[in-house]
C-alpha cells in the first residue's frame, strides 16, 4: 500500500479553500437542511466540498473504497463495506457543520486512511488557519504548513484530576447517565464542548488539554484523530476499555494524555 499523506493534505486544502470558504458567512436558509434532528445539519457547503474531494481520490487513489459522511447519508450501505476494505478514505469535509452554519470560525476537514480495518493515516485541516495537523502510523504527529513547515506534537504532561481541562460531549449520552457525568465532570478545572471533534483532537495534540469524551462514533468524526493523539503520546480506547476500530459505531471513546489518566477520568468522571 502507497499513498502520499501531504497530497491527501493538499486535496482537502483544495476543496475547502475552493467550495466551504467562499460559503462561511454566506449561506442563507435554502442552503442549510436537517438530517435526523434539528441539531444535526447539512449545508451546500458539506456537499460540494465533499463532491470536490471524491473526484480528486478518484485521479488520486482510484482503487480506495470512498467513504464520506455526505455520500453515506445518501447510502448509509457504504458504511458497512469500511470493515472489509483493501483500503479505504475515510472524509468529514466540514465537521463542525452547526459552528460553520452559525457563522463561527470552529470548523475542519478530516480525513483518515484505513486499510484492512487499521487506520494507517489521519489529516485535520483547518480551513481558517490554514494548516493540517496530520500522523501516519509510527510516524509521530505532526503540525504542517503550506510553506513546508513542520513541528512535532506532543501531549501536555499528566495533571491531577481537579487541574484537568478536557472536552466532552454530553449531547449522545444515555439519558439516564447525562445529570451523573454532568455532576461528575464538576472534579475537573474546565470542560468544553467545541462541537467540533476535530478542534478537540487539535487542541489535545498540541498539549492544551487532557482529555476529550465522545459518545456518538463515526469514523469520519474520530479515526484520524484518534490515531493522531496516539503518535502524540495519547491513550485511546472505548469506554469498556477495549481498542477503537474503524467499524466501531458506538460504545463511547475516551482519549486521555496517558492510561493512568484515563483510568481516573473513567473511573470518576465517564462512570456509568
Amino acid at each position: 500500500m502507497n499513498f502520499d499523506v501531504v497530497a491527501l493534505a493538499n486535496i482537502l486544502r483544495d476543496a475547502a479553500r475552493a467550495e466551504a470558504l467562499p460559503r462561511f458567512r454566506r449561506l442563507d436558509a435554502s442552503m442549510v437542511t436537517t438530517k435526523s434532528e434539528a441539531i444535526d445539519l447539512v449545508t451546500e457547503a458539506d456537499v460540494a466540498t465533499e463532491e470536490a474531494i471524491k473526484m480528486a481520490m478518484a485521479r488520486f487513489m482510484p482503487a480506495a473504497l470512498f467513504v464520506g459522511e455526505e455520500s453515506v447519508a445518501a447510502d448509509p450501505v457504504l458504511l458497512g463495506r469500511l470493515a472489509d476494505a483493501e483500503l479505504a478514505v475515510v472524509i468529514d469535509p466540514i465537521d463542525g457543520t452547526a459552528n460553520y452554519a452559525a457563522g463561527l470560525p470552529l470548523f475542519a476537514t478530516m480525513a483518515a486512511v484505513v486499510s484492512k480495518g487499521e487506520t494507517v493515516a489521519g489529516i485535520i485541516y483547518d480551513p481558517m488557519g490554514d494548516d493540517w495537523m496530520m500522523a501516519e502510523k509510527g510516524s509521530g504527529a505532526w503540525l504542517r504548513r503550506p510553506d513546508g513547515e513542520a513541528v512535532r506534537l506532543s501531549v501536555a504532561a499528566p495533571l491531577p484530576l481537579a487541574e484537568m481541562v478536557g472536552c466532552a460531549s454530553v449531547s449522545y449520552l444515555p439519558v439516564n447517565n447525562r445529570a451523573q457525568v454532568l455532576a461528575n465532570l464538576a472534579k475537573v478545572r474546565v470542560v468544553s464542548n467545541f462541537r467540533c471533534a476535530g478542534h478537540e483532537y487539535r487542541t489535545l495534540v498540541s498539549g492544551h488539554s487532557q482529555f476529550s469524551c465522545w459518545n456518538k462514533l463515526m469514523p469520519w468524526d474520530h479515526l484520524g484523530g484518534v490515531l493522531m493523539s496516539q503518535e502524540a503520546g495519547a491513550h485511546a480506547a472505548r469506554l469498556d476499555g477495549l481498542p477503537y476500530l474503524p467499524h466501531h459505531a458506538d460504545g463511547g471513546l475516551l482519549v486521555s494524555i496517558d492510561r493512568d489518566s484515563w483510568d481516573e477520568l473513567r473511573r470518576e468522571v465517564f462512570s456509568f
